[in-house]
């Protein structure tokens, strides 16, 4: 535990960064799982709609330093192949 005022302070921003990043991840992962499903369920208008909230999502946190700049990229090209795979 930490001892210091300085320390004890440190703790408690780490405890608040921690639940807003955990908050950040999961609103990502379900930008993500979203686009998925709506090419999953064939519906191509959805899926755009849902691909460009993702890629603000994605570079939201990559902006915020969340993720880092590759997987933000990765992210965005797999999902823009599975969507121009649509027919």
């Amino acid at each position: 535990m930490a001892n210091s005022p300085q320390a004890r302070k440190r703790a408690r921003q780490a405890d608040r960064r921690n639940t807003r990043n955990a908050a950040s991840r999961s609103r990502l992962r379900t930008a993500i799982k979203a686009v998925t499903h709506a090419v999953e369920g064939g519906d191509k208008t959805a899926a755009q709609i849902a691909y460009r909230t993702a890629v603000r999502i994605i570079d939201l946190a990559y902006g915020k330093g969340l993720i880092h700049r590759n997987k933000a990229a990765r992210h965005k090209n797999r999902l823009n192949n599975v969507l121009r795979t649509m027919t």
